[in-house]
């Protein structure tokens, strides 16, 4: 049984990931920071289901209290698939956005990356096995109106994985982004209606949160093995 962390386990497309790995046998670590009763109520339905599973709460912005937590978790054996899913939005126009806006935004996706992703690197790569995919977004490829930190953080994400993926090809560790597009939620529902989304996705429907996760799981299977340092989109043929 691998060991799993899913940060921002707690949402939408966080439960739907945490829900398909842990039925793919794997024990799996519900990441959440402000929605902490969210994770431990999925980690009691995961473990309804029969399959193993576990919260584990802080701020991937900070970089001390997130090597602590991560520190505590490896005791327990290596972490070898890790998905990268934490992520805000602060939306506004770059000639009105506030700094926090900026700062924020980035230190979640982007600086947050880091600060989960660095200190289990070294214990992944002596197993010699591992999955590293990270959720990035379609405004990463394309950029999106009011969201230039978020397509900046995103895009950031592309150069980090493929960079790292070069870096750890060496000790059977893949690294990977999925970029999804619209997909259902209870954010997204509130912004898209039915009739917006078919003018804007040629499917003419949002994706789910299980068509994210099914990628995912494939991503971090076995079979994927050679699959590495891609940027993979998941939306309805938007581009």
């Amino acid at each position: 049984m691998k060991r799993a962390l899913i940060t921002g386990g707690s949402g939408d497309i966080g439960s739907a990931i945490c829900l398909r790995l842990a039925s793919a046998g794997h024990h799996v670590v519900v990441h959440a920071n402000r929605n902490p009763d969210r994770a431990e109520t999925l980690v009691e339905e995961i473990r309804s289901l029969g399959g193993s599973a576990e919260t584990c709460c802080f701020d991937v912005r900070e970089t001390e209290s997130a090597a602590q937590a991560i520190e505590k978790l490896l005791t327990d054996g290596p972490i070898q698939i890790l998905i990268h899913n934490a992520g805000i939005h602060d939306d506004a126009p770059l000639a009105g956005m506030q700094p926090n806006q900026w700062q924020r935004v980035i230190d979640v996706s982007l600086n947050g990356f880091y600060n989960v992703t660095q200190p289990l690197l070294l214990p992944m790569m002596a197993t010699r096995w591992g999955r590293i995919i990270s959720i990035s977004s379609i405004a990463g490829i394309m950029g999106n109106r009011g969201q230039a930190n978020y397509a900046a953080a995103k895009a950031g994400l592309h150069g980090a994985c493929k960079s790292l993926a070069i870096e750890v090809a060496s000790r059977g560790l893949t690294v990977n982004t999925i970029a999804p597009g619209i997909i259902s939620g209870h954010l997204t529902d509130q912004v898209f209606d039915d009739q917006a989304i078919k003018q804007i996705v040629p499917m003419k429907r949002a994706g789910k949160p299980e068509e994210v996760a099914s990628l995912v799981n494939y991503l971090a299977s076995q079979e994927a093995g050679y699959i590495s340092g891609q940027i993979l989109s998941i939306n309805g043929a938007m581009a």
